[in-house]
């Protein structure tokens, strides 16, 4: 092997221009280390941003780390660009860029734009590839029905080193293809529509979750090769389940091999530490306004959804991203030009990234904020004022949901309306309705624990909890574990309680949560207009004395129509409603039925009567059960008469 870098481009002078103007979508094209030829020999191109730099290298296990030895060149447009080809090298070269700052300093970098990086402190990246022969055409030319609005959306969001562990090996990580030979199965059975993968990009620090990342276009190594995980991705879309990737563009480590002060110079990071430190997670935040950033986190987006045949992005952290302000105190930010503490570069940047990749893949995929403020007219069109995601998570659903089923049963009247406040703003948005990771670390409790009452009482309690999420208009996000009532808190460094299913009360909570997966998916007023108003009305929202909440879900077609019933008290309740003159109804979900380890207590309509009650010409008074959540539907038998029902009273 020659000891020398020779000439060699991947870009055009159009390639160039676009990166500069901030609208090169594709970088991952052309940076990185790719397999070329050069004069019919073999080897290996890299080409790295690194404008401030004095001079760049390669080193790598080729040429025992040395950085005087394969010197880059750079390119003579101002573009900052370095690139040249290595003869010789391929697949599985380990390598790094040693950059000479101006100031004399040598750096050692791994490739920003690298598709494999190695599992140790140093951290070097590998020459690797992306080609891998995908079989899910079925699956892509359809998924546009799978992903868009008028679809059911039930999500399960888990971190692949702590699902399941080999019981004989519980340290050691599963490959992603074992983890595809339990998690597929697992999901169809389960109903689930997608699965959310926790970060699966490159990440050097395991308490991190995946949320710290350091290799943008590396599928973590922990797990296995790219190809590795594009075969679980293939086998989720070959059973009809889509897969979201959660994706961090808030923030990155200060690793020394990482994108902080890459060449020396704040490249990657905003200058300002007011806009470029976060205070909170001791980390660097991207330059937005830099046109370089925004291509390399745009084509970042871009390379997970085209290379990995990704349906979506969790975008993480967005309020982060959006406020100036984000958990500073007073005289830690500057306001903007407005004199507001909106993030305009931010802000400006998401929309970019909404409009690019929605313009790329259509309705085929779609993007999620996860974002806890009311910043405004975050999922709605670009071209209107908005930020142009498809959905957003619904925050504050989800802590008024588990703060009122904290409360002891007799103090429920006083936070009557924290269940029914949602509905003053559920369609502002379009929204995710998340039971996440996020609410079962840190001293939180299980969702299991944060439930009142004794055991049986707080499994009842969460029974009628997803009862209630799953009937709510809004897609739907349960973090694993929390399908069968995980008693502890989500460890990242083992696998969940799998164990705790051999007892009914858990293997009750699962299939519970099955059945209301499927019923989610076949029952079209649940999901055609979970995000119209036409989908949603409330039948009782006030009756603070007995803690029941009565409401309709409506499909598209007149008689599409759902009703639910929550009895958020501990005794059975023989309860009048209110319904529309000519329809009748048949219970078809009782989460306190003995198969999902309830108490039995049967929910019967013991009464039908034509008389005026709450604006509505007729009633009907239903048994319903303690703690439970019932779910009923308007029978299509147009024969039905009143003198049927077998009055009880």
């Amino acid at each position: 092997m020659m000891n020398s870098v020779k000439t060699y481009t991947l870009f055009t002078d159009h390639d160039v221009y676009l990166f500069k103007e901030g609208r090169h979508y594709k970088l991952y094209g052309k940076f990185g280390a790719h397999s070329a030829e050069k004069e019919g020999v073999k080897g290996v191109y890299f080409s790295v941003w690194a404008p401030n730099a004095k001079k760049v290298s390669v080193i790598g296990n080729f040429n025992n780390w040395n950085h005087k030895d394969h010197i880059l060149f750079p390119r003579w447009d101002e573009s900052g660009i370095w690139e040249g080809f290595i003869e010789g090298l391929t697949w599985g070269t380990l390598y790094k860029y040693a950059i000479e700052t101006q100031g004399g300093e040598i750096l050692e970098k791994s490739d920003p734009y690298a598709l494999s990086w190695e599992q140790n402190i140093q951290a070097a990246s590998l020459v690797s590839t992306t080609w891998y022969e995908w079989n899910d055409q079925e699956w892509m030319d359809n998924r546009w029905k799978k992903n868009r609005l008028e679809a059911p959306l039930s999500v399960y969001e888990l971190h692949l080193g702590s699902w399941v562990r080999e019981e004989d090996q519980p340290q050691r990580f599963l490959n992603y293809r074992d983890i595809a030979k339990k998690l597929v199965p697992y999901i169809k059975e389960m109903g689930f529509t997608h699965v959310e993968f926790m970060p699966v990009m490159e990440y050097p620090y395991e308490p991190s979750w995946g949320y710290q990342i350091t290799g943008f276009y590396a599928a973590t190594s922990r797990f296995g090769s790219p190809q590795d995980l594009m075969f679980l991705i293939d086998e989720l879309h070959n059973n009809d389940i889509g897969v979201i990737l959660d994706w961090v563009p808030s923030h990155f480590p200060g690793d020394a091999n990482g994108l902080h002060r890459f060449d020396g110079s704040y490249l990657y990071e905003h200058e300002d530490p007011r806009k470029g430190f976060h205070p909170d997670w001791k980390s660097h935040i991207f330059n937005y306004g830099r046109n370089e950033v925004k291509s390399f986190l745009i084509s970042n987006a871009m390379f997970w959804l085209d290379r990995y045949h990704a349906d979506g992005l969790r975008v993480d952290a967005v309020t982060s991203m959006l406020h100036l302000d984000y958990s500073r105190n007073e005289g830690e930010w500057e306001p903007n030009i407005y004199g507001t503490n909106v993030n305009l570069e931010a802000k400006a940047f998401l929309q970019e990234f909404n409009t690019a990749v929605y313009k790329e893949f259509g309705d085929n995929i779609i993007t999620i904020a996860e974002e806890s403020s009311d910043f405004p007219m975050l999922t709605k069109p670009v071209h209107d004022g908005g930020v142009g995601f498809g959905m957003k998570w619904m925050m504050g659903w989800m802590h008024d949901t588990l703060d009122y089923f904290k409360e002891d049963f007799i103090n429920r009247k006083f936070h009557h309306h924290k269940l029914t406040f949602a509905s003053m703003y559920m369609y502002n948005e379009n929204y995710m309705m998340p039971l996440s990771h996020d609410e079962v670390v840190h001293g939180k409790a299980s969702l299991i624990y944060k439930m009142k009452g004794d055991e049986w009482q707080k499994f009842a309690n969460l029974r009628t909890l997803y009862v209630y999420m799953y009937t709510h208009p809004g897609a739907k996000l349960l973090f694993m574990g929390d399908e069968f009532g995980q008693t502890s808190e989500w460890n990242f460094t083992r696998s969940l309680d799998w164990h705790l299913l051999k007892y009914p009360v858990h293997k009750g909570m699962q299939e519970m949560v099955k059945e209301l997966n499927h019923l989610y998916r076949s029952e079209t007023a649940f999901y055609e207009n979970q995000f119209d108003r036409n989908g949603f009305e409330w039948v009782e929202a006030d009756d603070l004395e007995n803690s029941v909440y009565v409401y309709l879900r409506k499909g598209k077609k007149k008689d599409d129509v759902l009703m639910v019933a929550l009895n958020l008290a501990p005794n059975v309740l023989d309860y009048k409603i209110g319904i529309p003159a000519g329809t009748h109804w048949e219970v078809i979900l009782n989460s306190d039925d003995e198969k999902y380890s309830g108490s039995g207590v049967e929910p019967e309509i013991l009464e039908e009567k034509y008389e005026e009650w709450r604006g509505y010409t007729k009633t009907m008074t239903v048994k319903l059960p303690p703690l439970a959540g019932i779910v009923l539907r308007q029978k299509r038998d147009k024969k039905y008469k009143l003198h049927r029902i077998k009055h009880k009273r």
